[in-house]
């Protein structure tokens, strides 16, 4: 079936390359209808009552995006003014400030202390209001509000807030992300261009992967939308772990050549002959990606999603539309030819084989340590983290923190049944736990003894709805932190003691379960991802032990990158370990594959094992160089643009893993090989053909390490 393919396509070049244009049309229709998702803790599952206390935010309160307005230095006049110009814009629900409550005729030195603290700072120079959305917190009607917010603002006003952040961060990734995949691109351009041998095949690589890339970011649509960190890197990613497929076919095609007088027949003959390599090859970075979609934080499925269809979009494009590219281009491709610049290996893998004992312990020597520094590493779930200080949500949070003495704030949502006595009993609970700054309650604005018919309609919206009653508590502990998460655990015995069904809510509570969440999910895609990639190789050698071999040199590049990061003291995001362990395993193990593959060959073909493994990692180290420089031009030039530093660092991480995984092939990998190869044969089925050339290969390994 595949050879009658190749053979149509190989005849119809033209037709090939027109379809597949075309098809970019509505693959780019359906790209620019996909929506962004920029708000991450949307993805945590929804069974957990901070999700579902959001849930009842949003439903019930209109509240679940409320942002917080700091006005610096102004009369109260301009707060008003303010106040009504942001009532009227679209998406807003309401505003609320002093003046729902007493108006502004009361100077603020006359203002009841439980006023005078939620609302104001403690030298009174700074002032807040608090701003509620018609939709959810990450919608784009509460983005584009917040937006013109920050327009009809002057340079004294901050806005704060998960959904400030949010815009913010929307705002940062859609100015910066056409740069950095310009520049990752010119990267990764220039260093094929070295690295190969034509000046116009990177082109017409490019413009193959380029195709795959549009049809995956296409197809996003029918998924309703994709996070903002799958949009960053799921186009440099996939150029990256594709590029070893176009090699692979590009080189075979070289060597059909020789076999077949018409070049149509040897297009054909090479796609008909790797087909099956080019699968194989494959299925190790798809597993990768698979594992990241059984993370309960959705945000897995969302990256590992994306990426395995992008290596499906790959493997089609290489096989479907590169073929007849290079055919149309042949010419040129050829016109345009230049020396080969990669060095020869031939000294490095002398020397590596003179200490490959050296070399082998160290790699036993590696592991233990590697994996205990690595285990370590400084990992950050607060999202703020992620943005650089000069925004205007990240200002406004620290002037939360510094002038009005609110780090985080959390929702407690309980039952309006609970009688008032009660609820002001609760609240004075909460205010005397360690790190509360200020609880704003219905009970402590009002008091317990005025009735619901002559309150204001803003505090009642606010405070009071659907049977709820909603309290803020602000705490001056930064999300994600050991302080925090003990606090709101207390939080939570004193509420759950008044309302079992209370819940709590907010940036704080969504942070705990956050770094809950993500610590099961490490545990879980590392399992499955060796496990999957563990059983693939075990298929493909017939064998128990190059497997764990295989695995395990990739395994102490992952470690061995992660455990820099724990020496250099730089902090990761929460999603980095799960990415990298299951990235870089299932995208670079191809490089043991390809040298292993290679090794067996040439034991195969009767060399003794000096010979074989200098022959296969000659062969092999071509590529391997190829495939990680390509990787690690991409993914570094993510690195030097981007200011969002979760993305920053994912990328930082995985050009460092393409460069050390590479290492790792070549001075550890390598000489392990040799030195278990006798293990190998006996625990591998057809590893040497015959009896023969076991006893040949025993003998010549008595001698070679005699």
């Amino acid at each position: 079936m595949i050879n009658k393919i190749a053979q149509w396509e190989a005849r119809h070049p033209k037709t090939v390359v027109l379809i597949a244009l075309l098809l970019i049309i509505p693959s780019v229709i359906g790209f620019i209808g996909t929506r962004v998702n920029y708000d991450i803790l949307s993805y945590l599952p929804e069974d957990l009552e901070s999700m579902q206390g959001e849930e009842v935010l949003d439903k019930t309160f209109n509240n679940a995006g409320m942002s917080i307005v700091i006005v610096e230095d102004m009369p109260a006049k301009y707060t008003e003014a303010l106040k009504e110009e942001i009532s009227e814009i679209d998406g807003v629900s309401s505003v609320m400030w002093t003046d729902d409550i007493i108006g502004t005729q009361t100077p603020v030195s006359a203002l009841p202390d439980v006023l005078k603290n939620i609302f104001y700072s403690a030298d009174g120079n700074k002032t807040m209001m608090l701003v509620k959305y018609t939709n959810s917190g990450s919608s784009d009607e509460t983005l584009n509000a917040i937006k013109q917010i920050k327009k009809i603002s002057n340079e004294k006003t901050f806005i704060s807030g998960v959904s400030a952040i949010t815009e913010d961060t929307k705002e940062l990734a859609d100015s910066q992300a056409p740069i950095y995949i310009a520049v990752a691109i010119l990267i990764a351009l220039v260093i094929m261009s070295v690295l190969m041998e034509s000046w116009i095949l990177p082109l017409v690589i490019l413009a193959a992967l380029g195709i795959a890339i549009i049809y995956n970011m296409g197809t996003n649509i029918f998924m309703g939308s994709i996070s903002f960190i799958t949009q960053a890197i799921a186009a440099i990613l996939q150029l990256g772990v594709t590029m070893d497929y176009s090699i692979f076919l590009i080189d075979r095609y070289e060597e059909e050549k020789l076999k077949f007088t018409d070049r149509c027949d040897a297009m054909a003959s090479a796609v008909t002959k790797s087909f099956t390599a080019l699968i194989g090859s494959s299925l190790t970075t798809l597993f990768g990606f698979v594992a990241l979609c059984f993370m309960q934080l959705k945000l897995g499925f969302d990256i590992g999603f994306v990426m395995a269809k992008g290596v499906v979009f790959g493997i089609l494009t290489v096989i479907l539309i590169l073929p007849e590219i290079i055919l149309l281009c042949e010419k040129a491709i050829n016109k345009y030819h230049h020396k080969n610049f990669i060095p020869r290996f031939g000294k490095l893998n002398g020397f590596v084989y003179k200490h490959r004992r050296i070399f082998a312990i160290m790699f036993v020597v590696l592991l233990i340590p590697a994996y205990f520094v690595q285990s370590k590493a400084d990992v950050y779930y607060n999202l703020s983290q992620a943005l650089p200080d000069d925004l205007v949500s990240i200002q406004g949070l620290n002037t939360l923190k510094t002038d009005f003495n609110m780090a985080t704030t959390q929702f407690v949502i309980i039952d309006d049944s609970v009688p008032s006595g009660k609820l002001t009993q609760m609240e004075d609970e909460i205010k005397n736990l360690d790190g509360i700054s200020s609880v704003i309650a219905y009970n402590s604005i009002i008091g317990p003894a005025v009735p619901d018919s002559i309150m204001p309609e803003a505090i009642l919206k606010i405070c009071k709805q659907g049977g709820k009653q909603m309290i803020m508590v602000n705490s001056t502990y930064n999300a994600a932190t050991d302080e925090l998460n003990s606090q709101i655990d207390k939080m939570e015995q004193i509420v759950k003691s008044y309302d079992e069904n209370a819940l709590i809510t907010g940036e704080g509570a969504l942070s705990k379960d956050l770094v809950t969440t993500t610590d099961r999910d490490f545990l879980v895609t590392s399992i499955l991802s060796v496990a999957a990639i563990f059983i693939l190789i075990a298929i493909c050698f017939k064998s128990l032990s190059v497997p764990i071999l295989l695995v395990l040199s990739i395994e102490l590049a992952i470690w061995i990158n992660l455990s820099i990061s724990t020496l250099m003291g730089t902090e990761i995001s929460f999603v980095s370990p799960t990415i990298i362990n299951c990235v870089q395993l299932g995208a670079t193990v191809d490089y043991a594959i390809l040298l292993t593959t290679r090794f067996r060959e040439e034991i195969q073909l009767g060399r003794t094992k000096k010979e074989a493994i200098l022959n296969a990692a000659e062969a092999s180290e071509r590529s391997i160089l190829q495939s990680a420089s390509v990787f690690f031009g991409a993914t570094f030039g993510v690195y030097l643009i981007c200011d969002i530093s979760l993305i920053k660092g994912i990328c930082a991480l995985l050009a460092r893993g393409s460069i050390i995984s590479a290492l790792v092939i070549i001075f550890f990998l390598t000489p392990i090989l040799y030195v278990c190869e006798g293990v190998i044969n006996k625990t591998s089925l057809g590893w040497r053909r015959n009896k023969k050339q076991n006893a040949e290969n025993s003998e010549s390994e008595v001698k070679t390490d005699a």
